[in-house]
């Protein structure tokens, strides 16, 4: 046989092999195709609020504020004692995650936060105050593996109304439910629909779907009150 056919012959075998792995293995590593998706999705985040100033942390800035501050024009709420610092939990998909508040409201830093968790977005009310609080997280697509935090708001769509969202700051625990489910394009603001003007909200927002860049998925909750 000649050499160059047995080379050649061996390369095709090693093709076919390779793609057929991939299309059997799809869901496991669909993630290496989708990457620079993924890491873009940062980019229309700023200022899409009407309410929420990203460029200005002034009075509204969670970890700039005394006691004092925090407490000052809460809603009538519950708390529960935690341990738990800086954390946000969604029981229904099995997710507990850091929240990050970002030193600066530059885009580099907030992308940078994301890394490390969830990120408060700069301009965001406390929890129990009047207002709305926005939290940014990173979604990816099936098979993406777990590095850094690029997965946490993955499965955001499969939340729905009544279900549980909890934010632990302060070693107090704030209870919020899901009240509306959101998607929208790129660069277009959420609705503002569960802001009745005396209420808490919060907002998860993510790319959607997981691993593209043409769409908003956001999930509102309100803070369960007395």
């Amino acid at each position: 046989m000649d050499k160059n056919y047995a080379k050649n012959l061996i390369k095709a075998a090693i093709v076919i092999y390779l793609a057929s792995f991939i299309i059997v293995n799809w869901n496991d590593v669909s993630w290496i195709f989708n990457y620079k998706e993924v890491s873009g999705i940062i980019e229309d985040f700023f200022n899409p609020y009407p309410s929420i100033d990203a460029s200005s942390m002034n009075n509204y800035f969670y970890p700039n504020h005394s006691q004092a501050n925090i407490d000052a024009g809460l809603l009538s709420f519950k708390t529960v004692p935690t341990e738990k610092q800086n954390t946000l939990e969604i029981p229904k998909i099995s997710l507990e995650t850091n929240i990050v508040f970002p030193a600066s409201p530059e885009e580099g830093s907030i992308t940078k936060d994301l890394d490390s968790g969830v990120v408060y977005y700069p301009g965001s009310v406390y929890p129990g105050q009047i207002g709305e609080i926005v939290i940014l997280g990173h979604s990816a697509p099936i098979g993406w593996p777990k590095i850094k935090h690029d997965w946490v708001f993955s499965n955001l769509d499969q939340l729905e109304a009544g279900d549980r969202i909890l934010v632990d700051l302060n070693n107090k625990q704030y209870t919020y439910i899901v009240s509306e489910k959101h998607i929208i394009k790129r660069g277009d603001d959420v609705p503002n629909s569960v802001a009745s003007g005396n209420n808490n909200v919060l907002t998860l927002i993510s790319c959607w779907p997981p691993g593209k860049d043409y769409q908003r998925i956001a999930v509102q909750a309100e803070l369960l009150t007395n």
